[in-house]
């Protein structure tokens, strides 16, 4: 399928881009980040030969665009990453128009996305870490590498309460959404740690917060974008349709908040903190 997202590439060409060549880029995606939002950042830093994606730890609805933004490179590159991306949401703008009558369609269009085999190789250049919670213990569980499963990423993608767990070797498990769970993210020189939300890190806990703020002290860079019209994506599936061109202006919103990132001066971290408003697109 051809490529639908919307690039100015004469405006990309003209831009001059603060991130310098070959840089390192680590993503976390947070379950209450939009995920039509989420699908326009990941779209545009795709465009940007200069970036090498490391790793992307995920929660929520953001750990199957996570799946698939890994399994497109595998197979293809950034350009089978975007198509992979598209037709992914196509497919859940589809089923959502019919989720009434089929219940919860996520697992038919994972399927149809990935080959989870694939993400499992270590020769896999992206490193994908879905989180999940158990929901007997409420303790959180990193799934990665051979870990990896259908079952993992719609676990991460269940939302708490309103959809029943996913039972994985015997145990039920769901989304996790807290910043607090997020694992210690070793850091790579001149690198960058980009953090996608959907909401501003002054309405984070102060736990998540303090928890944020110490993982980013020996970082080089840290930022924060966020979408100012946040709605959570755990919306998509509650809701009669998903009209694909209200999919596609979120997917536009979010490529213009990563195109302000690219195109800002970034501080270093001794300048400014993951919770200070200097590193936050909005």
């Amino acid at each position: 399928m051809e490529i639908q997202a919307a690039t100015d590439q004469a405006s990309i060409a003209g831009a001059k881009l603060v991130i310098e060549d070959r840089q390192l880029i680590d993503i976390t995606l947070a379950s209450d980040a939009h995920g039509a939002f989420v699908w326009g950042v990941l779209d545009r830093l795709l465009d940007e030969p200069c970036l090498s994606f490391r790793t992307i730890t995920a929660s929520g609805f953001g750990g199957m665009e996570a799946a698939v933004l890994a399994y497109g490179l595998a197979l293809g590159g950034r350009r089978g990453a975007r198509t992979a991306l598209t037709n992914f949401w196509r497919r859940v703008s589809h089923a959502s128009m019919s989720a009434v009558a089929t219940g919860n369609p996520l697992r038919s269009i994972l399927e149809q996305s990935i080959d989870i085999a694939e993400l499992r190789k270590n020769s896999c250049r992206l490193k994908l870490n879905i989180l999940a919670s158990n929901a007997r213990t409420d303790s959180v569980t990193i799934f990665t590498g051979d870990q990896l499963s259908i079952d993992a990423i719609l676990a991460g993608a269940t939302v708490p309460f309103l959809f029943p767990a996913v039972e994985i070797d015997g145990d039920p498990y769901w989304g996790e959404g807290e910043f607090s769970a997020l694992p210690p993210v070793q850091p790579i020189e001149g690198g960058h740690w980009l953090i996608v939300t959907g909401k501003p890190s002054g309405c984070m806990t102060p736990c998540a917060a303090h928890h944020l703020a110490t993982n980013a002290m020996n970082w080089a860079s840290v930022h924060t974008i966020f979408d100012s019209h946040h709605r959570t994506s755990a919306a998509l599936f509650t809701r009669p349709w998903t009209d694909w061109g209200e999919l596609t202006d979120m997917r536009d919103r979010g490529r213009q908040r990563a195109e302000d990132w690219l195109l800002a001066d970034h501080p270093p971290s001794n300048e400014s903190s993951v919770v200070d408003s200097k590193n936050r697109y909005v």
